[in-house]
Parts: structure tokens; C-alpha cells; sequence
């Protein structure tokens, strides 16, 4: 079999530089085996403008925003389904301090922060004595439809390959091709997320480990035209359910949901949520992430038919869809990456 493009990995990534090439009328073959639990399936796909403790604009937000926004609806469009909906984050400070820090930003980034209309309207729903602040705008990504869906249409097109991917299968049959078993492309793209932390060709990149934890709970009556915060984020899930996390672990013995967090959780949630709850699931998986926190977009210097695009981290949602165009458009019309995502900037380390 022959296609333009082979892509390993259906998480975010994976889906729209698939669904990107398929636009521009290329063949390509994504190899997937479906994990349950893989950071795009356990994430709670929000897309958040600021970041920290500082409460800092992220990285490229004002491109990265209106891009996200045009690309998930021409996206749900195509899927049949709306998967990109605006959910403001309403941030109920945890401490005195964290209430001046909002304060303080709050004219600084004040294009995304602002002061709820009516501070105490939450009051039937929360305990928050140090008041409130709202991100706007924010946005939150229905994933599961996304995923599930964009995999039923590379099935029903014999775009999708459910089995894992074994490098050792992977060859070269000359400078302008690659082959995988029976299947031979101009190119193969990672898009196959912690898998990359392994990867014979792109495990020298500076990756990082980092585990996320979540706990689903359902809770009835809550308003579900926001998401909340109060240190962990609750967020609107499926049906009554809502995401709270997430952990940020650096330094981890196992990738199982810890009872310490769970915990962490039912102390939050009976000190600050009024409204009865029930804990069905608890969640945890592996992040992509990266020392430098900007994505791995490009090709490999030495095999310049291997390319790559991982290292989303916790961004993923925000950053996937415009790198995945950028890494389209630079196989098809030569534009350039941004220098900061390429992963030419790597050039002497992947040399080696």
C-alpha cells in the first residue's frame, strides 16, 4: 500500500495534521492502538489564556486563541458535532494572597482578566470568603467526541491502522520513502506523545516526565456554563460529571491514581462545593511535556523523511491544531516553522 503519509499517534496531535493533510487531498495512514488512557483522552481540554501562579499571559495566546477557535469549529463541522464551546473560568481565590495577586494582574492582563458581574451570585453553589475573578475568555474542548469520532471517519476511509507501532518495522527503501511493513509513504510524523520518550530517533529531545491526576465526580445542579476554580479546577464533563484536577508530578514512582490526591480532593470539594457530590472514577496518565514548554514540530536532521510533532504538554489543546497546520503547510509549500517549535533547534543533540 501507498499513501503520502504515514502518522503514528491519534491523540490530538495525531487528529488534526491527519485531518489537515486529508483536506489538502493527501493519502495518509495513522497507526494507533487506542490507549485508554493517554494524556489527550484524560485531559480536561480547556484552554486557558494565563498560566501560573503569576497569572502570566501563556506563550503565543493571541495567535493561538482565534486559531483554536476557527480550527475546533471547522473541525466539529466536519465531525457533525459541536466540540468547542466558550466556558469562562471563574477563579475563587483559595487565600488573601491569592486575591491580591489577581489584583495586581488583574490591570496588567486585563484584555483576559476582569471581575465577575455579580461576585455573590455562587454563593448558593460555593463557600469562596475571599471572592472571585474571571478569565474571559476561555474555552473548553469536548475531546472524547473529537477523538472517537475523527477515528470512526479514518476507519470508514481505511485511513486507520489499530495495532502498535513496532519500530523495528520501519525501514528505508531510499532518500524519498519510508516504509512500515506493507506500507510505504514520503513520510512518517510522531505525533505518538510519552511513546516519544523511547523513540530511537527523537529520544534525546529534552522531554519530561510528568504525571496528571484527576477525579470524576458527579454533581447535580451546578450550573455547567463555567468552569471553577479554587487551586483544583472543576470542569464540566459528560452528562452531570465534572473533571477536578489536575497534579502536576515531576517526580513519580508509577503512573496508578494516588490515594493521596483522591483525597486531596474530598477535602476541597466538602470545603467549598455546597451541592451534595459522588466520586465515580479517578484518572491518571503520562504528559508529553518538555523542559523548554514549547512543542517538538518538525524533522529529524539526519532523516529528513522522519518528522515529529509532540511535546504539547499540559497546552496541548491550544498549541496542536496550529503547529499541526504549520507542519501541513511546511511539507507543502515549504513555509517556515516557528523557530521556537522547530525542532531544528535541536539540530547537535539529534546528530549525535
Amino acid at each position: 500500500m501507498k499513501v503520502d503519509y504515514i502518522i503514528v499517534g491519534q491523540g490530538v496531535s495525531g487528529s488534526f495534521l491527519s485531518w489537515y493533510f486529508i483536506k489538502a487531498c493527501k493519502k495518509v495512514m495513522v497507526i494507533d492502538d487506542s490507549q485508554p488512557f493517554s494524556a489527550s483522552k484524560v485531559a480536561s481540554g480547556v484552554i486557558n489564556p494565563v498560566t501560573g501562579r503569576r497569572i502570566v499571559s501563556t506563550w503565543m495566546i493571541e495567535t493561538l486563541l482565534p486559531f483554536a477557535l476557527e480550527a475546533y469549529t471547522a473541525f466539529g463541522k466536519e465531525l457533525g458535532t459541536c466540540i468547542i464551546s466558550q466556558k469562562n473560568i471563574l477563579d475563587f481565590h483559595p487565600t488573601p494572597q491569592m486575591k491580591l495577586a489577581f489584583d495586581e494582574r488583574q490591570p496588567i492582563e486585563s484584555k483576559y482578566l476582569r471581575y465577575p458581574e455579580n461576585e455573590h451570585q455562587y454563593k448558593q453553589y460555593f463557600n469562596y470568603p475571599f471572592g472571585a475573578g474571571e478569565i474571559d475568555p476561555c474555552y473548553l474542548i469536548d475531546l472524547h467526541p473529537l477523538l472517537s469520532c475523527w477515528r470512526n471517519k479514518l476507519k470508514e476511509q481505511d485511513n486507520l491502522l489499530e495495532e502498535v507501532f513496532e519500530v523495528n518495522e520501519l525501514s528505508f527503501s531510499d532518500s524519498h520513502f519510508v516504509s512500515y511493513k506493507d506500507i510505504s509513504a514520503e513520510k512518517i510524523i510522531f505525533c505518538d506523545g510519552t511513546k516519544g520518550f523511547d523513540s530511537p530517533y527523537f529520544n534525546l529531545l529534552p522531554y519530561a516526565k510528568n504525571k496528571g491526576e484527576a477525579v470524576i465526580v458527579e454533581i447535580e445542579g451546578l450550573p455547567r456554563k463555567n468552569i471553577y476554580k479554587h487551586g483544583l479546577s472543576l470542569v464540566p464533563w459528560k452528562e452531570n460529571l465534572w473533571w477536578v484536577g489536575s497534579t502536576y508530578e515531576w517526580d513519580f514512582k508509577d503512573l496508578n491514581p494516588s490515594p493521596a490526591f483522591r483525597e486531596k480532593v474530598e477535602q476541597l470539594l466538602k470545603h467549598w462545593v455546597k451541592l451534595p457530590y459522588k466520586i465515580v472514577d479517578h484518572i491518571a496518565s503520562e504528559r508529553p511535556a518538555n523542559l523548554e514548554r514549547r512543542p517538538f514540530v518538525g524533522f529529524h536532521p539526519k532523516y529528513p523523511n522522519i518528522g515529529i510533532l509532540n511535546g504539547m504538554g499540559t497546552k496541548g489543546c491550544s498549541l496542536a491544531p496550529y503547529f499541526a497546520k504549520q507542519l501541513v503547510e511546511n511539507i507543502l509549500d515549504n513555509e517556515p516553522i516557528n523557530p521556537l517549535a522547530d525542532v531544528k533547534r535541536f539540530t547537535k543533540i539529534l546528530s549525535r
